[in-house]
């Protein structure tokens, strides 16, 4: 038989991260592959990604790994096995691009340029022969007999014996993500796991973030509490963080979860890496109810010895105001609201302080309480949280489980992660894997 005649047609539609990379190895097993790209070009989310470096992966150990996905980790062990972290480094490597390992296990492009990232992506689908259709937003994907056959778009139609569905997720919708792939699985039977933003600022009551918006805090810890900021207890705040991929301690209702790093307070509520970590356990939380969180503004200080240290700190600087003893540990305006809430005059002598001021100082120092109202848009957050539902897909090979021949790859799918570049290593797994299956599709 002539080899021409033989090639699987697969059609992969969405052109992010997961489709290229499974267009790219589904040509490479030997298919005759089309990538269709509702945008004017493929990889515009790829380009924003990592703050424009491109977070390519990262060094965590491989149960470790699988834990920063959560509860849906174990569906990704047969792609990051069939296409791992170390298959991807050389993957790039052997195409010229060069990466670099940083202290806290992210591993980025050693330029820091996510172009050279989309460069070579483009390149390993150009060098296996896929062909490229661009402005060519999907209407339609067709079955007979439980087997996908054809893909229609906007302005044409091409037969399929396998088809890749790649879209990616809802957020982002200005680089082409904007949940179409949902509508198509669903018109095909998959059902579609409850969408949420994930990795996404959170809303706040009242004017306290936005009276002290643009207010960056380093190495901060805020825990979040399934109830209104008033009824946290406090007792309840864990001594180490805890939440999704930290092994460990397990999390109960009402604490949520409780993360060290940055926060910022911005017009609408709060923002910063440990904000985003909790998001989408608070976006959760929040479908059942109030929820508050508190900020430790001092972690790396007990109760007790902060106290003790401001006592010392009052008696030897008598004569200063309160307030601008208080700028010594946080920023102006923060201690002007910390003193509001004690109850204290920023314009006490340190000497006329009393030990319950001075005890009040502290506790609000150490527990900043904010109501949550809910977070900032789909639109945009970094990640969508949700999708179709993964005991509808074979793990093993991505493909259906209603519908022959038709794949799935990528944030479509119910299954996101922290920060880190988890999220774009299970893209290339997945992509890997899709592309690898319906090249050899039956």
């Amino acid at each position: 038989m002539n080899s021409a005649m033989s090639k699987k047609k697969v059609v992969v539609i969405g052109g992010g991260a997961a489709g290229m990379m499974a267009a790219g190895r589904a040509a490479e097993s030997g298919a005759d592959v089309l990538l269709l790209e509702k945008m004017e070009r493929p990889g515009k989310k790829v380009l924003i990604s990592g703050n424009m470096r491109c977070n390519l992966s990262n060094a965590r150990g491989f149960e470790e790994f699988i834990g920063m996905y959560g509860k849906n980790g174990k569906f990704l062990y047969s792609s990051l096995r069939r296409f791992s972290r170390n298959d991807l480094l050389n993957f790039f490597a052997l195409q010229g691009l060069k990466t670099l390992v940083e202290p806290d296990g992210r591993i980025f492009p050693a330029s820091g340029r996510s172009s050279e990232v989309l460069a070579v992506l483009l390149q390993y689908m150009s060098q296996n022969g896929v062909k490229i259709e661009t402005e060519s937003p999907v209407r339609e994907i067709k079955t007979s007999g439980g087997h996908v056959t054809t893909v229609y778009t906007t302005r044409s139609s091409y037969g399929a014996d396998a088809v890749i569905l790649a879209t990616g997720g809802a957020s982002y919708p200005q680089t082409g993500s904007a949940g179409d792939g949902y509508k198509m699985a669903s018109a095909l039977g998959h059902s579609i796991i409850k969408l949420r933003p994930a990795l996404v600022p959170l809303v706040t009551e009242g004017s306290k973030a936005r009276d002290l918006q643009g207010i960056s805090l380093k190495g901060v810890r805020i825990t979040s509490f399934a109830c209104k900021a008033e009824d946290i207890d406090t007792s309840l705040i864990p001594h180490k963080d805890c939440g999704r991929g930290i092994a460990g301690r397990k999390v109960r209702l009402p604490l949520i979860e409780s993360r060290t790093g940055d926060v910022i307070f911005t017009h609408f509520g709060l923002s910063g890496p440990a904000v985003l970590l909790m998001s989408l356990a608070v976006v959760d939380a929040l479908d059942q109810g109030f929820v508050a969180a508190t900020i430790d503004l001092i972690p790396q200080k007990g109760h007790k010895h902060a106290e003790e240290e401001l006592q010392g700190t009052l008696s030897s600087n008598g004569s200063r105001y309160v307030q601008n003893i208080l700028e010594d540990l946080v920023p102006a305006k923060i201690a002007a609201r910390i003193l509001a809430e004690a109850g204290v005059s920023g314009r006490t002598r340190a000497n006329q302080v009393t030990a319950l001021q001075r005890e009040n100082i502290i506790r609000t120092l150490k527990d900043f309480r904010l109501d949550v109202k809910g977070s900032r848009p789909l639109a945009e957050a970094m990640v969508t949280a949700g999708g179709i539902c993964l005991d509808e897909v074979d793990p093993r090979t991505m493909q259906s489980k209603l519908i022959k021949g038709l794949y799935f790859c990528g944030e479509v799918l119910d299954i996101d992660a922290d920060t880190g570049g988890f999220n774009l290593q299970a893209a290339f797994s997945m992509g890997y894997l899709a592309g690898d299956s319906a090249a050899k599709h039956d």
